[in-house]
Order: structure tokens, then C-alpha cells, then sequence
């Protein structure tokens, strides 16, 4: 039980998100780096052969340069096992980030210094807030001309509503940035990159005091040392003072400055970061609280990825371990599917590259061989007693597209891939309402995601399709259960639909059609979310 204890008391598992482009994936890389799981780093810009991040592992985001899919990395540092869940920062792919929040327990919120606070983090910020989801904010690219640093908290204050205390505060940006005041440590931390941010970065620390004024003057200068010395006055009543209480609760975002390509602040931010954060929290269930210390465990289904390795056309079920001690080949309940399964050929990710798992505890993510049986939300235990964790929700999407294959002899094919990427969450589908699967209607959140699965079906399934984009914008979900769908006074705007369960949906071009047919339906109730 004390091991038990011991080793869940040291996970961490976070989620990385930002706006396209701040900086994310390149941070994710340097936390390897600093946990010695990489030697070196490479940057997503970097040479053609190797452009992509570690992180980063299906074709179309080597070829594109950005994360379209989560990904989860596990290492071991200073006496901590952290678990960093990836997501794609491209408001197409943020479905994918919203189920994978529901996986972690704070979030680490990257934004870019020139940019201040952008469209996509609000929508990411929106989620952890609902979730009460502690965050913890690194801005980034310091070493690159940037906004004044007191806008830039002013700007999370006011588009995110959340208030900030800065840990450390930036000397100069750009080509006269000269590093960061440690606030509680009351030093200066001066700024040198080493090997353009690819080993870890050399740094020399300066008390400000009495003493060494002289020296703290010839490292920075004289405009930057007044410039700190009056910031350090205003920052002492302007910003809130550190309370560990209210950023576990959410309410309070600790703020750190400086450069993830550089390499400059990350391992500081890194540690302070895993001594303000908790270790596994409990989970809501049908039954109550299930907390991490309970000897039995369970597990929910975040994430479903079918061919991360083209050789083995293998589906991987990857599940956030809830409570107690995993070991490998255990026969578990599938509350879902209402019988036991033997999770086999475990495993935890770099990436692409993955190792067998023997064992894993509360907090940890781990991948395992999906026959097919899992869903997104599912809950896997070993407790004599059954329950089901808090389901995760779906989003209506937003943009529609008719699909067809070009070779009707593939079409075996085309219904395997097309069914197992929605069965993985990137798409959903829909058939005509008095039709079969010879007409697949294809709906997504954001448009990027019809090219993935061009791109997918072609390059795992060998199958080319055609998509005609389709003009409707707003789906509802039929609840009435008497309601004849045959019967339904519609718009000229409406098409009837059903979804692979059967359930009767109506697509709209504009949206004051719904309110429309439901006032031409006496009894007719529609959703914007559909039934599990």
C-alpha cells in the first residue's frame, strides 16, 4: 500500500495548449530534453528531414509542420513521473484537445509574447475552466521583439477572466533581452543561448542587491536596470499575491517569461510548476468521487487511434488510469460493453516509438490493443463494484461534406476506414434518412479535418474519395421519441438524416429554420447533442 501510495504521490499529468504556432510542441521537446527522454532537440522549423517535432508522429503532420492529433509522453525528473498530454493547437483539430483535458489535471497555457492572448486559447481556456482545471501560464519567445509585459497580463486578466501572478519578470525582449527577475528568489537570471536552444541552455544568477549593483548594471545595462528596478515597485501593488490554494482551485495562474526555442527559463518554470501542481486528483462517477489511493483499479477511454503503426494496422484504446496499480494482461470490466477483457500489449508512447508496459499507477496514460470493442468514455475496473466516470462531451459539428469513393470495388475499404476514424472521435457520420451506407454525409468541427481524412484513407486504407462540400451549418438531434420523422413539416433549408445508431437528426442551412419547423411540430424537441 505505502508503494502504492509513493508512486501515485509522484505523478504529475498535464496538458500543453495554445494558439498555433506559440511555441507548444517546442516546449514539449525541451521538458524531454531537460528529462534526459531526448539528447537533443529539434525545432518544428528546423532541416527538411526533420521538421517535425517529437511529438508528432502521423505522416500528415511531418509533412504540414502541425499537430492534427494528441499525443501523450511520459519521463521521469527530479523524483517525478510527469505524463504530458500534447494537443494540436489548430482550432480544426480542438475536439481532439477538449477530450484530452478531460485526461489531465492542470494545463500549462503557452502564448505567444508578440501575440498576447489569441482566438484558440480562449475556446482552450473556456474548457479548463468548466473543468476548474488549474493552468499555468509560460509566455513565450521573449528572445523576439515583444509585447509590454504588463499588457500582456492585462490581457489575460480581461480575455480570460482569470487573474495572474507573475513568478518572474522579463528584462528587456528581442535583441536586448538579458534574461528574468526571479521575484521570490530575488536574483536576476541572465540570458546566454546554448547550441540555438538544442542542449540545455547555460545560465548565471545575480542577487540584485546593494553589493553587486555595479555588476547587475554591466550584465544588463543602465536603461534596463532603471526600466527593473521601477517595474519591481508597480509589480509588488499591481499584481495579486502567489496563492497556491486559488491556482489549485483555478482562479489564480502563476506567469513565467521566456524563450522554449532558447531554452531560456524552461527548466525553472518546469520546476516550479511540479512543486505548485498536485499529484492525481480524484474523478466524478456515477457513484461519487473515485480517488486515486483506492487499491482497485479503473480507467477511463479518452482517445482512439487506429494505425499509429502502418505495419501492424493496429487500433490503440488510450485511457487515463483513474485509481490503483495497472499490470499488464489483467482481466478488467468493461462497464460499457458489460464483460471482462484482458488488456493486452500495454504501452506507453514517445511518439511514434513505444515500450510494453508491466505496470503503471493513478495518473498515468497508457495505450492498449483496441479489438475494436472500445468507445471514447468508457470505463474499465477491477472493483466488484460497477460504475461509470463522468462522460466526455461531443461537439456538434459545424461543416458537412457528402462522401464517395472512386473505386466502387474498394468498398469494403472505404467502410472500414471511414467507420474506425469516427470510431476514433475526428469525424462523425451520418447516412440520408431513408438511405443506406451508399450515401455517407461526413460532418466536422473544423474543415482541415475532411483533408485528414482525404489524407488518411488514401495513405492507410488505400481508398480515394471524393467530398462535396454541403451547404447546412447547424445540426439537431430529434428527442421526441413519438415523433414520426416521415411527418416533420421541414424548411426548404432541412435535410433528414440519421446518425450510425439510428438516430434521427435534421440539418439546417440557417439557423432560424430550427426554431422554425419546431413551431410548424407541435411536440418536437430538438438537441444540439446527441445520445450516447
Amino acid at each position: 500500500m505505502t508503494d502504492l501510495h509513493s508512486e501515485i504521490k509522484k505523478r504529475r499529468t498535464f496538458a500543453i495548449i495554445s494558439h498555433p504556432d506559440a511555441g507548444k510542441t517546442t516546449l514539449t521537446e525541451k521538458f524531454l530534453l531537460y528529462g534526459k527522454a531526448i539528447n537533443l532537440a529539434g525545432s518544428v522549423k528546423g532541416k527538411k528531414t526533420a521538421k517535425h517535432a517529437v511529438s508528432d508522429w502521423m505522416e500528415i503532420e511531418k509533412e504540414r509542420g502541425i499537430s492534427v492529433t494528441s499525443s501523450v509522453l511520459q519521463f521521469n525528473y527530479d523524483g517525478y513521473c510527469i505524463n504530458i498530454l500534447d494537443t494540436p493547437g489548430h482550432q480544426d483539430f480542438s475536439e481532439d484537445t477538449y477530450r484530452t483535458l478531460m485526461a489531465a489535471d492542470s494545463a500549462v497555457m503557452v502564448i505567444d509574447a508578440s501575440k498576447g492572448v489569441e482566438k484558440q486559447t480562449i475556446k482552450l481556456f473556456k474548457v479548463c475552466v468548466l473543468r476548474h482545471i488549474p493552468i499555468f501560464t509560460f509566455i513565450n519567445k521573449m528572445d523576439r521583439e515583444a509585447n509590454d509585459p504588463y499588457d500582456l497580463l492585462e490581457d489575460i486578466e480581461k480575455v480570460l477572466g482569470i487573474r495572474t501572478c507573475p513568478i518572474n519578470w522579463p528584462i528587456g525582449s528581442g535583441k536586448s533581452f538579458k534574461g528574468v527577475y526571479e521575484r521570490k528568489e530575488n536574483c536576476v537570471t541572465t540570458f546566454q543561448a546554448a547550441m540555438n536552444g538544442q542542449k540545455q541552455v547555460e545560465t548565471s544568477r545575480l542577487e540584485v542587491s546593494d553589493s553587486n549593483h555595479d555588476e547587475l548594471i554591466s550584465h544588463v545595462g543602465n536603461e534596463l536596470y532603471d526600466k527593473l528596478m521601477e517595474d519591481l515597485e508597480l509589480l509588488d501593488g499591481a499584481s495579486a499575491e502567489f496563492d497556491l490554494e486559488e491556482v489549485r482551485a483555478g482562479d489564480l495562474t502563476p506567469v513565467f517569461f521566456g524563450s522554449a526555442l532558447t531554452n531560456f527559463g524552461v527548466e525553472n518554470f518546469l520546476k516550479h510548476f511540479l512543486t505548485m501542481t498536485t499529484s492525481p486528483l480524484p474523478r466524478n462517477s456515477d457513484i461519487g468521487e473515485i480517488t486515486p489511493f483506492q487499491e482497485s483499479f479503473s480507467a477511463f477511454v479518452f482517445k482512439i487511434q487506429a494505425n499509429m503503426n502502418k505495419a501492424h494496422r493496429d487500433r490503440i484504446a488510450f485511457m487515463r488510469i483513474c485509481s490503483g496499480k495497472f499490470e499488464a494482461g489483467m482481466d478488467v470490466n468493461h462497464v460499457q460493453g458489460g464483460k471482462k477483457v484482458k488488456l493486452s500489449q500495454p504501452q506507453q508512447m514517445m511518439a511514434q516509438e513505444r515500450h510494453i508496459v508491466e505496470e503503471a499507477y493513478a495518473g498515468d496514460i497508457i495505450g492498449v490493443f483496441d479489438p475494436g470493442i472500445f468507445s471514447i468514455g468508457d470505463t474499465l475496473t477491477n472493483s466488484g463494484e460497477k460504475f461509470q466516470f463522468e462522460g466526455i462531451p461531443t461537439f456538434a459539428p459545424e461543416h458537412f461534406a457528402r462522401v464517395r469513393q472512386m473505386d466502387t470495388m474498394k468498398r469494403k475499404q472505404f467502410v472500414k476506414g471511414v467507420n474506425q476514424i469516427a470510431q476514433e472521435g475526428a469525424i462523425q457520420i451520418f447516412q440520408e434518412f431513408n438511405a443506406g451506407m451508399e450515401e455517407i454525409i461526413v460532418g466536422v468541427v473544423g474543415v482541415l479535418q475532411f483533408d485528414v481524412l482525404k489524407y488518411r484513407l488514401e495513405n492507410e486504407y488505400n481508398v480515394e474519395i471524393r467530398l462535396e462540400q454541403l451547404p447546412y451549418e447547424h445540426i439537431r438531434w430529434i428527442e421526441s421519441r413519438d415523433i414520426d420523422v416521415n411527418k416533420i413539416t421541414g424548411t426548404s433549408d432541412m435535410k433528414k438524416i440519421k446518425d450510425l445508431k439510428d438516430n434521427p437528426l435534421l440539418l439546417f442551412i440557417n439557423p432560424w429554420s430550427v426554431n422554425m419547423v419546431m413551431e410548424r411540430n407541435p411536440g418536437l424537441v430538438l438537441s444540439e447533442f446527441g445520445r450516447n
